[in-house]
């Protein structure tokens, strides 16, 4: 027998002592070993994408199927309206082949992984109001109404800072127009800014023309004194009807209410807020409350109950998107 059959019954020989064991590092780490030896390449060429690396690709293709989370379509529910989406994950299984190859000897395979998004999204629902958000997200928001309580926003303000959370702040727009700098300071903090109409009427009762103006001078002076493209219209008292959502969808608005409400302005204490929250909330609420004193005291209180849950807090745009939490891979 030539030196060149022997090389390649060696070679045999080895690779099936490992893929019996079935342990595809170690097949990484022999294909490795034999490529880098002296005299061996040509074997190496002829039983690579045969043997040992295939059983690699196997692994990590077997590995994908057992893991692949579907993404969930945005519904219509029957009595929380417009649910949003959530995208799925899956292994990207030639990135991780790639990747895979070039590490070192008996590198634990690394995983890369990508969302996949639902076929129905959200904005592919129509007209229809959305009260929290998709139950399979592990993500929750504060909404805060402002038309009043100036007293209590900065210190509200340090306490999300502190926290590193951000938060949705819709504005009625004839409170925007007399405090241009306390709206320029939530914002310079990162918070999300939105539509509460101009003068906190009850929507449902305006005519067309007066229920389009409520919305669109706020819209409009969002634009002109803060720059924010506004996507969200938050009807005040939660007073609406079909005809609102359906003036806001024309604007490019989407009609948002609260899963989960403080009640704040009945001055209830803070630990009570916090107790009630701790024991309601869940994945996709969005949480209602105001600049008061109930809400200001109740907020650090409220931020560690939601995290005890293992919840993120996130902007209303963060959680009614159908984008993954961050760190949500499924190992």
């Amino acid at each position: 027998m030539g030196n060149q059959s022997k090389k390649l019954a060696a070679v045999l020989v080895g690779m099936a002592a490992v893929i019996l064991v079935g342990q595809v590092g170690s097949v990484r780490t022999y294909i490795t070993e034999i490529r880098d030896g002296p005299g061996t390449q040509n074997a190496f060429d002829m039983f690579k994408e045969a043997t040992g690396e295939d059983q690699l690709l196997s692994a990590i293709r077997d590995k994908a199927a057992e893991t692949k989370i579907a993404p969930v379509n945005a519904r219509v529910d029957r009595v929380w309206k417009a649910i949003p989406g959530y995208n799925g994950i899956e292994i990207d299984v030639e990135a991780t082949y790639r990747k895979a190859l070039g590490g070192t000897l008996n590198t634990k395979i690394a995983y890369v992984y990508r969302q996949t998004e639902p076929e129905i999204q959200l904005k592919d629902l129509g007209a229809h109001p959305i009260y929290r958000g998709n139950a399979e997200k592990p993500m929750v928001s504060f909404m805060i109404n402002v038309a009043w309580g100036n007293e209590f926003i900065i210190p509200m303000l340090d306490t999300l800072d502190a926290e590193k959370v951000k938060a949705t702040f819709f504005l009625d727009g004839s409170w925007l127009s007399k405090n241009e700098e306390l709206a320029k300071e939530i914002q310079k903090r990162g918070h999300e800014l939105s539509n509460h109409a101009y003068s906190h009427p009850n929507m449902s009762r305006l005519s067309t023309e007066r229920a389009k103006l409520e919305i669109s001078k706020t819209q409009d002076l969002l634009k002109e004194k803060l720059g924010v493209e506004n996507h969200w219209f938050a009807p005040p008292s939660g007073d609406f009807n079909q005809q609102t959502v359906d003036i806001a969808s024309g604007m490019g608005l989407q009609t948002v209410l609260w899963t989960l409400d403080t009640v704040d302005w009945r001055k209830p204490s803070s630990d009570s807020v916090v107790a009630k929250i701790a024991k309601n909330v869940e994945a996709g609420t969005l949480i209602l409350m105001h600049p008061t004193a109930a809400s200001s005291g109740a907020l650090k209180g409220m931020i560690d109950s939601i995290r005890a849950k293992g919840l993120t807090l996130g902007t209303v745009s963060e959680t009614l998107s159908s984008e993954r939490v961050k760190g949500s891979v499924v190992e």
